[in-house]
């Protein structure tokens, strides 16, 4: 694989796969997205059509289909968690080859999953923080002024990630490679888990969280961050109460999205994962036991 010439095949052409898959097709290097016959259908004859104030406004030409033929050199896997297992049909083992799977999905046990598909040296977890959004089939909008992708995977060779992460970088995304991959998904979700149950548990957006409902928030991160360290990654609670505090106002999380559209929600990929991390360690999770359970309750989980 090559900057100038690779072959990249995206499962989930939504917000952040279809952003991904446009780029890299603007780049020069061949992407198949893999989705459903209707989505497939339009994108193969509409291609991608991405709005975003960083990238501009431009249609990328890609193929797709509904399942994966050939092995490419990677595979970008965008998918919600609650389709994971359902959409790993579309790119059964045989296809694979040598590819590299990188995995944009949250939480924290899905490289197991993954490496129970293919080859555990060849699965390189991701870390992206951008706001985009599929409005309609083949069309995204992108709407922060920043992709910035964290690569990573321990047992991957290094030269693959390093390829990976140049691929990336000429196509647009600010892409770093991190040395340890534990570390690089407890950092997202540290971030995430306080920011998307309370924002879906309330629906409200993060400053209303952070102001009428601070005390829950300061618990929620305390908490995840004390079963992160227990699980071999030390996080910061009070940065990451900074951090929420300089994010916009109006900032919504994608489980919150999620739930005002009536879609499944991604509670048991972050806050069932939580709690499982948080009892083999033995580490009390008071506030994210209730507030997991309410949103279970409201969920009919």
């Amino acid at each position: 694989m090559t900057n100038d010439e690779a072959t990249v095949a995206v499962l989930g052409p939504g917000g952040v796969g279809g952003l991904l898959a446009a780029l890299l097709a603007r780049a020069g290097h061949r992407v198949i997205c893999l989705a459903g016959p209707e989505t497939a259908g339009t994108l193969r004859t509409d291609g991608i059509r991405v709005r975003s104030a960083r990238f501009g406004a431009f249609t990328a030409r890609v193929e797709a289909d509904t399942v994966l033929r050939a092995a490419p050199d990677a595979v970008l896997i965008a998918v919600k968690h609650t389709a994971l297992e359902a959409s790993l049909a579309r790119i059964p083992s045989p296809a694979l080859g040598d590819a590299v799977l990188v995995p944009f999905l949250n939480g924290v046990e899905h490289p197991a999953l993954l490496r129970a598909h293919h080859r555990p040296d060849r699965v390189a977890p991701a870390v992206i923080r951008v706001e985009s959004t599929r409005v309609a089939p083949g069309v995204v909008e992108h709407t922060s002024p920043f992709a910035e992708v964290d690569l990573t995977g321990d047992p991957v060779p290094r030269p693959r990630l390093d390829a990976l992460a140049s691929l990336l970088a000429a196509a647009g995304p600010t892409t770093r490679v991190l040395p340890d991959e534990k570390a690089a998904l407890w950092a997202k979700m540290a971030f995430l888990a306080p920011f998307a149950l309370l924002t879906t548990r309330y629906g409200l957006p993060l400053g209303e969280v952070r102001t009428r409902h601070r005390d829950e928030l300061t618990a929620l991160v305390t908490e995840t961050a004390a079963v992160s360290t227990a699980d071999g990654a030390p996080a910061d609670p009070a940065a990451a109460l900074a951090r929420y505090d300089g994010f916009p106002a109006a900032m919504k999380s994608s489980m919150q999205r999620d739930a005002e559209a009536g879609r499944a929600l991604e509670l048991d990929a972050i806050g069932g994962a939580l709690l499982r991390a948080a009892r083999r360690h033995g580490v009390p999770v008071p506030v994210a036991e209730r507030v997991v359970a309410e949103l279970g309750e409201r969920a009919g989980a």
